[in-house]
């Protein structure tokens, strides 16, 4: 079945890891690239473009860079894959284009930002954003930053909502056309975000905190407003989003089933998508690359989804949100 995944850091991958290169088509470096995007049937795929933390570049052995100069990097270097294999795969930049790539029988890219920190305050720097082809941003990572707080263990900050400039800026993403993403936002963040939005918002790749208690993972009152608000939350393969023992290093589709079946009851089918965070995670991955989505449908037919409900999970959830937010 084809389907949307909702969030990867792919980009960051190929740049720290192939950056003489950054070969989006076969690599072995990455968990995902355009051909086992293609063997598995993939519709779309949001590419993020992580804004690394110190520790990151760390971990790389990577020297920082200037956020708006990474940004662009990585942005460029979508594109030049993209044009290279123009036969397979185009941009998109709302739910029509991505459509209109699948009747062609191509693929499409949507360009995202993970982590609203290099926005600094700057309505100007969303505008440039979007007209760049960005359509979703998540308001924060796990630091503060001028959207607001961030999740955290701490409850003082975990209540702390979004700032003035935050507020502002996510009514303003709505009117030009950018996903809010609540993804790693606090939880008063998330609330201030459910009070402002006169269009669905989204978590592109979190899980339910009543079976995973990471911070992460969204309440059952956070997917039950989600869903009242027309948004949708993509599935998380990160184990630690996925297990009752957060330490755990094991990922299976059957967890993903088992969150998918807590979320459909509480909120509903309709709250419901895919968003691996492949390439920004570790452990033992049952589906740790792209062509190997197939486990999931899987999993959610033996947890007793039917085949229409499958599709919205897999990608017409997504696509009714983007229908609903983009231009």
């Amino acid at each position: 079945m084809k389907f949307i995944d909702m969030h990867c850091d792919t980009l960051m991958v190929l740049l720290f890891k192939d950056k003489e290169n950054m070969n989006l088509y076969e690599s072995q470096h990455t968990m995902v690239d355009l051909k086992r995007m293609r063997q598995g049937g993939q519709m779309a795929q949001f590419f993020a473009a992580f804004l690394p933390s110190p520790g990151t570049y760390e971990h790389f052995g990577i020297d920082p860079i200037d956020d708006d100069a990474y940004i662009e990097t990585l942005h460029d270097a979508l594109l030049k894959n993209v044009n290279a294999h123009s036969d397979i795969i185009s941009m998109a930049y709302n739910a029509d284009d991505i459509l209109n790539n699948d009747k062609e029988g191509k693929m499409s890219a949507v360009f995202t930002i993970e982590d609203g920190r290099s926005v600094n305050g700057s309505m100007e720097k969303l505008k440039h954003y979007y007209d760049m082809g960005v359509r979703a941003i998540a308001l924060t990572w796990n630091f503060h930053n001028c959207f607001g707080a961030p999740n955290s263990t701490d409850p003082k900050v975990m209540a702390e909502g979004l700032t003035e400039f935050g507020k502002d800026a996510v009514r303003y993403m709505q009117e030009l056309g950018i996903l809010v993403d609540v993804s790693h936002l606090s939880e008063g963040g998330f609330w201030d975000v459910a009070d402002i939005c006169t269009k669905p918002f989204i978590a592109t790749h979190s899980n339910c905190r009543n079976l995973s208690p990471h911070q992460r993972n969204l309440s059952d009152e956070q997917l039950k407003k989600l869903a009242e608000c027309g948004g949708v939350t993509g599935i998380n393969f990160a184990p630690a989003f996925l297990n009752e023992d957060i330490t755990r290093t094991d990922s299976r589709a059957e967890l993903m089933a088992v969150h998918a079946r807590h979320m459909a009851d509480i909120a509903g089918t309709d709250v419901i998508a895919l968003g691996s965070d492949l390439d920004g995670i570790r452990g033992d991955l049952e589906v740790g690359s792209s062509d190997k989505f197939g486990l999931i449908e899987d999993a959610l037919k033996r947890h007793g989804f039917t085949n229409e409900e499958i599709e919205k999970i897999f990608w017409k959830n997504a696509i009714r949100v983007m229908k609903d937010t983009l231009r």
